[in-house]
């Protein structure tokens, strides 16, 4: 396969290196830059537990080749926190109890995230749809619309 040259910035930080072509951004992120937040559930795009926010938009990142990315920004789970305290939305899902078995919960934040970047004060229905694309096994969901309820009421105070 060919190489390819990729410039990019993950969590602020730059990068630049040569891939494969056809190397998903998914294996980048995990095995070369060793963000483990960023998980494999489906490799088809369905379930969402591998969603960054690439340029603003939650994405699924084994949907997207890397070298697509090539001047980019991404977002991942691990540049939520920022000086050792977790983001308002990580808190959130904490308080609200929005975390069981924690394999879907990066991906629900980066889709959360990514809406409440958009729009600070969605309704209901604004966030379920945000969260539409994620799949979650243990909580019924509930909690997590509640985490991200909690948050932009906050930022609408």
């Amino acid at each position: 396969m060919n190489k390819v040259d990729v410039k990019f910035k993950v969590n602020g930080k730059d990068y630049e290196l040569k891939i494969d072509g056809g190397e998903r951004l998914l294996d980048t992120l995990r095995d070369r830059l060793k963000l483990k937040g960023v998980k494999e559930g489906c490799s088809i795009g369905e379930c969402g537990a591998c969603t960054v926010i690439l340029d603003g938009k939650a994405v699924n990142s084994c949907m997207v080749l890397t070298a697509q990315v090539n001047g980019s920004e991404i977002l991942t789970i691990e540049g939520l926190e920022k000086d050792g305290n977790l983001d308002p939305l990580q808190q959130s899902f904490i308080d609200h109890q929005a975390v069981q078995c924690g394999f879907c919960t990066p991906g629900m934040l980066m889709s959360a995230k990514a809406l409440l970047n958009h729009n600070p004060s969605p309704d209901r229905d604004d966030i379920k749809t945000a969260l539409e694309g994620n799949i979650c096994r243990c909580t019924g969901y509930e909690q997590i619309i509640e985490a991200v309820e909690s948050v932009a009421k906050k930022k609408g105070e």
